[in-house]
């Protein structure tokens, strides 16, 4: 077998992206528990400004820069690059695979983050492993017929009775790909890309500016067979 001849940059962005794969489904279940309940019982303020404000009253004359609006960004940025990191090189060792496990075992026992949770990482887990004879990236009709949008199969179906192919399509908005629509198209309005799921993820967050010279925009031709019956 040839030798790993990924550069160390290479390495670090495949470790960034695993980290922040595995953070997202915790994000979601966060971002909607806090919803749920941050009127009920309030939650507690962001570690890095208290640890700040301490330091910085500890020596004022020493450390009173770190109050600055832009050294607290600039912190908490680090931190938060520096816990996805760390994320994606745990997940890769066996400590790390055992304390997620113990943690969605936990989450298990929360009825509401466990449904957040469950649904958030089985959709990442789709996006992740490549699709049997469908294409993962597709574009769609949105919002008329003149118009495409980018969306993921995460499923294929068929409709009652006359057995036509549908496609459940996850469309995610921009820049945010963890907020979207859930669209069942026929497969003979679905447009495949030989995109793969990382440079789809790109053309989303940078809003277009990150994209290929050239697209497929109209379906293939139909074979003929789209809405013959099931067998």
């Amino acid at each position: 077998m040839p030798a790993n001849t990924s550069s160390p940059g290479q390495r670090l962005q495949r470790l960034f992206l695993t980290g922040l794969l595995t953070l997202l489904p915790l994000w979601l279940t966060w971002v909607v528990v806090k919803f749920v309940f941050v009127a009920l019982g309030g939650l507690s303020q962001p570690l890095v400004e208290p640890t700040l404000q301490s330091l910085a009253a500890a020596s004022p004359q020493a450390l009173g820069w770190l109050l600055e609006p832009w050294v607290k960004s600039a912190i908490a940025l680090a931190a938060t690059v520096a816990t996805i990191l760390l994320v994606g090189w745990l997940t890769h060792r066996v400590v790390g695979q055992r304390l997620l496990g113990w943690f969605e075992s936990l989450i298990a026992r929360i009825p509401l983050a466990s449904t957040i949770y469950g649904s958030a990482r089985k959709l990442l887990d789709i996006l992740q492993t490549k699709p049997d004879g469908t294409q993962r990236v597709v574009l769609i009709d949105f919002p008329h017929n003149q118009m495409k949008t980018l969306g993921f199969v995460t499923r294929v179906m068929r409709e009652i009775g006359t057995g036509r192919e549908l496609a459940a399509v996850y469309v995610p908005t921009t820049p945010n790909p963890t907020s979207g629509y859930l669209e069942i198209v026929p497969m003979e309005k679905i447009t495949p890309t030989d995109w793969t799921v990382d440079q789809a993820m790109g053309f989303i967050i940078s809003g277009g500016a990150v994209a290929p010279d050239s697209i497929p925009f109209s379906p293939p031709a139909n074979t003929g067979n789209d809405h013959a019956p099931a067998g």
